[in-house]
């Protein structure tokens, strides 16, 4: 099987995942929004959970493939390539939320944007971290290790959760080991403010078990390069997926689902169905040959840093209500929702279309 139908069925992954991101980052208004298509308020699973877990998947899925190169490199090249990819994600990441950088002051005129009032973590660098300690981890230690390491993860995060949480609700927003830990080491001001108070679900603690979905993603990327695309590996791919989320749903029962948290029933649910999903994307275009349908998404997973970090310098919402807000209008509520999300769709790929026949990738 050439190494290029594997990337094209990571590419189609990555390109749903981040299409399934703009729909439900852009749902026109958000009272309105159609339910299946906002994050589950606290415990609890919706489709909409499952994009940014799925993008850690195909991280690691994509450093099956690079990381026998680093070993035939040596380790100084290891290391140069992975710190500074590393470094640059985190800091697009950041400089995100301090853009535009500058600010009206009070006393009139403009002033830089304070650091003190920038928040530190978030989705990129969330990336960021879980791609560097799950590098080191696939590098330096053998698959036995990284399997000890995983299962480890998961379970201290789960006893030091429930063990210095608040003793009447561990897994609260408010009472959560994370927050503490985060509001020792970021303060308050450097926190995502979204939910009403300062929580980032993005924390570091909650981090830790997020690397996990990068490794599993590698693992089924490993097993992908080593075995041809057959009806057996594939249902080896699909019977390892049921068994991640009967895992978690049993979990689950003590230790809830919960994105926000991250909690490890949440890194087994979403490792399984992702796990599921890209099984059945190589059924598909490797086993069975159908490719030509992928190609609106490759588009989008090609440049899919370039589309998420676009959104903080393109007004997309003045673009596409110019254009498709009548639209929504006549499908009337809670579908306008729907339909004007799939029209940012449409604008941004079209962006990246653009791109991709001018052959500018975003790569880190």
């Amino acid at each position: 099987m050439p190494d290029n139908q594997r990337y094209l069925a990571l590419d189609v992954f990555r390109g749903m995942t981040v299409c399934f991101m703009i729909i439900v980052n852009s749902p026109g208004s958000w009272h309105l929004a159609y339910a299946p298509l906002l994050h589950a308020k606290w415990h609890g699973f919706t489709p909409t959970d499952l994009v940014f877990p799925s993008f850690l998947f195909a991280v690691g899925n994509a450093m099956a493939f690079v990381m026998p190169k680093y070993e035939a490199l040596g380790a100084d090249i290891f290391w140069r390539k992975t710190i500074k990819r590393t470094f640059v994600i985190f800091l697009l990441g950041y400089l995100m939320y301090w853009f535009p950088f500058i600010r009206e002051a009070q006393a009139g005129g403009l002033e830089l944007k304070p650091f003190a009032e920038t928040r530190i973590l978030g989705v990129l660098q969330r990336i960021a971290l879980c791609y560097f300690f799950a590098s080191i981890v696939l590098y330096f230690g053998s698959k036995n290790f990284s399997i000890w390491f995983c299962i480890i993860a998961l379970l201290s995060y789960w006893i030091f959760s429930y063990a210095y949480g608040d003793p009447n609700d561990p897994y609260s927003m408010v009472g959560n080991y994370g927050l503490k830990l985060d509001l020792i080491l970021f303060c308050e001001n450097h926190l995502y403010h979204g939910e009403g108070i300062s929580f980032d679900p993005e924390g570091l603690w909650s981090t830790l078990p997020s690397i996990v979905n990068v490794i599993v993603g590698y693992w089924v990327g490993d097993y992908i390069r080593k075995n041809k695309s057959s009806y057996e590996s594939i249902a080896t791919l699909l019977i390892a997926g049921v068994v991640f989320i009967f895992a978690a749903l049993v979990w689950d029962m003590s230790f809830p689902i919960n994105k926000k948290l991250w909690t490890s029933s949440f890194v087994l649910l979403v490792g399984g169905i992702s796990l599921a999903l890209l099984a059945l994307f190589y059924y598909i275009i490797d086993v069975l040959g159908y490719i030509k349908w992928s190609f609106f998404f490759r588009v989008i997973g090609m440049n899919s840093i370039l589309i998420y970090m676009s959104g903080h310098f393109i007004n997309w919402e003045y673009t596409t209500n110019a254009f498709f807000k009548w639209l929504g209008q006549l499908i009337g509520d809670p579908f306008n929702a729907v339909a004007l999300a799939i029209c940012f769709v449409v604008v941004k790929w079209a962006f990246l279309y653009f791109m991709y026949r001018k052959k500018v990738f975003l790569r880190v």
